[in-house]
């Protein structure tokens, strides 16, 4: 008796019952089924050190990270001092400083106003609540400070401030860098008001 090919199909349909099997499952073809490998975080004896998971190369750096040490630490390329000034660079990225200090403002509604408060004062709702306070940023030693020194403090964070570089990227700390510098144009009479305030909270003769 010859079988027709949808006799055939139907027989096999007919033949799957669904029932669990304890027997291995059939890979015709098994070359990534059983490709040779090693576990992560195994040990190897290929490598001298053991570890299956090798180290980047000395030197090794992302395509995304900023090498320019300028732009990502705020830092003079002799690492002598902090830059004085946002980078030309970040600006022209930023669509110019108007276009960079509106991103900064944003930003700084997001990650800042809650403990500088939205004049830069340091006298935010969690300070309200029983915080210590942050320097004012009107006072004499942080208008004088160098726009590589503050966005220095975004990234690493000071006393109590944690540091921000993980959640906010390069261009945006020096965004927010110029609206800090906006605020401390725009508050400036405060300024003869504002005593010049240690990072231990004690006022600097």
């Amino acid at each position: 008796m010859r079988l027709t090919p949808f006799l055939f199909l139907c027989l096999s349909a007919a033949a799957c019952r669904g029932e669990i099997s304890t027997d291995p499952p059939i890979t015709p073809i098994r070359n990534m089924f059983d490709q040779p490998r090693f576990d992560m975080q195994s040990e190897s004896t290929m490598f001298e050190d053991g570890r299956t998971m090798r180290p980047p190369v000395e030197g090794t750096i992302s395509r995304e990270d900023e090498i320019d040490p300028r732009i990502a630490r705020g830092r003079l390329e002799d690492e002598s001092g902090y830059v004085l000034t946002i980078p030309d660079e970040v600006v022209t990225r930023g669509g110019g400083m108007a276009s960079l200090t509106a991103r900064g403002q944003d930003r700084y509604g997001i990650y800042c106003t809650p403990c500088h408060s939205l004049t830069g004062d340091g006298k935010g709702m969690i300070i309200k609540r029983g915080m210590l306070p942050p320097p004012s940023y009107h006072q004499k030693r942080l208008r004088e400070a160098p726009d590589g020194q503050i966005y220095a403090t975004i990234e690493n964070g000071k006393g109590n401030m944690p540091a921000y570089g993980p959640q906010i990227p390069i261009q945006d700390r020096w965004a927010i860098v110029a609206y800090v510098r906006a605020l401390q144009v725009s508050q400036a009479p405060i300024t003869q008001n504002t005593p010049d305030v240690a990072p231990d909270g004690g006022t600097k003769p």
